[in-house]
């Protein structure tokens, strides 16, 4: 009995990691509050592989990872960039009420994250591939922003100065979150990065990915997670071609 909800266990570990982060963005802390996405994530690769190599799927848990996935990887990163619109000098303003309400924009994110999911569940198109950006890699490209605001430098040199001016300006803000909230769920097919076997003529693609996105990372640091989320985008699109 114990072991049948193991998984499950992971999956709320995953839930109040995500919960947890909210607190620390609503307390202006976004730095933890990414961390704690970040640790959703992992939460959320272990509950699936526990679940497998346990032999203990169960339709309780795939509606619980769906749930756990909309407070982590869409109401958490929603509100970081909630946040980081309120706080930003360049926000305009829809004043109603003494309140702007141009920074609730980003809850598209968690409503398209939410429609997502529920697509997911239904649609059995997606057992081998994604159709729709998947709501953890939206939730990872959102976190790296605070933390490339509190990056110093990278292997290249690169001024991460420059990322930081973008990320905290509406021009961008505002547009990403538009488009990213269409990315999660438009007929859009991306490959999947689960391995049925580890036969490098089956997953050249996949390998070929992983071995960028590591490079990338020893690079540039959390300057990478948003180049490596567009490439995945880029090479899912060309593969399929």
């Amino acid at each position: 009995m114990f072991k049948s909800q193991i998984p499950n266990i992971i999956t709320l570990l995953n839930l109040i990691s995500g919960s947890i982060s909210i607190v620390f963005a609503l307390e202006g802390n976004l730095t933890v509050a990414a961390w704690l996405i970040g640790i959703a994530a992992v939460f959320d690769f272990f509950d699936g592989f526990a679940a497998r190599m346990l032999q203990v799927s169960s339709d309780i848990g795939k509606e619980l990872d769906s749930l756990a996935d909309v407070i982590s990887f869409g109401l958490a990163p929603g509100m970081i960039l909630y946040i980081l619109l309120l706080t930003s000098a360049s926000c305009p303003e829809i004043v109603i009420a003494g309140r702007n309400l141009t920074p609730f924009i980003a809850f598209l994110i968690p409503a398209m994250s939410a429609y997502r999911l529920a697509k997911f569940n239904l649609d059995v198109r997606q057992s081998e591939s994604f159709i729709g950006l998947p709501t953890p890699a939206n939730a990872l490209m959102i976190a790296s922003f605070p933390l490339i605001l509190r990056q110093d430098g990278n292997l290249l040199g690169i001024d991460t100065g420059i990322f930081a001016n973008v990320i905290t300006n509406t021009l961008f803000l505002i547009p990403f979150i538009l488009v990213f909230s269409y990315l999660l769920v438009a007929e859009l097919p991306l490959m999947s990065l689960k391995f049925k076997t580890f036969s490098l003529s089956e997953n050249k693609v996949r390998y070929s990915f992983l071995i960028i996105s590591a490079l990338l990372t020893i690079l540039l640091f959390y300057t990478a997670i948003p180049l490596i989320i567009l490439i995945y985008i880029f090479i899912s699109l060309v593969s399929r071609k």
